[in-house]
């Protein structure tokens, strides 16, 4: 990411604001998340947009979580299998299924994000993060 004030040396999630199990991945990770090591930001925020952008990212793209870290940019099943290597045990050790080939892995990771609202359900706009973790979200 280039420098702006809201750069981290954390991994950042960039999620589906509008998506209710996207909302529920959050917390899920944050839950589980105690050193708070990843930092989120929804897709359709300002910090979201802005790290689009400078990521070469379309501005538009909400069909998959971003996973931005030292090492590169991540989507689709790839961002969530890694950012699980930053939870507390036993979490980390669903990385293995990185060892799956990509376009199977991605196939069931976009066949699930088709379906998102559907079967979870789409907010009117973004909820505002629980005060207790607002320092998790940029």
């Amino acid at each position: 990411m280039s420098g702006s004030s809201e750069q981290t040396d954390n991994p950042t999630i960039l999620y589906d604001g509008l998506c209710n199990l996207c909302h529920g991945a959050v917390y899920f990770l944050i839950e589980r998340d105690p050193l708070k090591n990843l930092r989120f930001a929804p897709l359709q925020s300002e910090s979201g947009q802005r790290i689009l952008s400078e990521n070469e990212l379309p501005k538009d793209f909400i069909e998959s979580i971003v996973f931005v870290e030292k090492d590169g940019v991540h989507i689709h099943s790839s961002a969530s299998l890694r950012a699980c290597g930053y939870l507390r045990f036993p979490w980390p050790a669903i990385k293995v299924f990185l060892l799956v080939p990509r376009p199977l892995r991605d196939l069931i990771y976009k066949w699930i994000v088709n379906n998102r609202y559907r079967w979870f359900g789409k907010r009117e706009e973004c909820p505002v993060p629980d005060p207790k973790d607002s320092d998790r979200f940029l």
